[in-house]
């Protein structure tokens, strides 16, 4: 299924401001989506990895990462704080 990810403030500036993903819809959640993409390795894997303190939303709604996704949704990563 293709998920919509979108990058904000330090996230963005080292992945960019946004890709598309496909990822397999068994089992899809926003945790999965993340393992992902850090499996792309390089700033990825650098900038989401678990020990990092990074937020998550979907659909402009905060979540976690145990949250399920469907097709065409839109994930958001970011630090947990950002600047106006």
């Amino acid at each position: 299924m293709k998920i919509h990810v979108r990058y904000f403030a330090s996230l963005r500036e080292a992945l960019g401001p946004s890709e598309t993903v496909d990822i397999a819809a068994a089992g899809a959640t926003v945790a999965a989506l993340r393992d992902a993409l850090i499996a792309r390795g390089g700033r990825h894997a650098e900038v989401l990895a678990h020990g990092r303190a990074v937020r998550c939303s979907l659909d402009q709604r905060m979540a976690d990462e145990r949250t399920a996704l469907a097709e065409g949704a839109e994930v958001a990563f970011f630090p947990p704080v950002t600047g106006g």
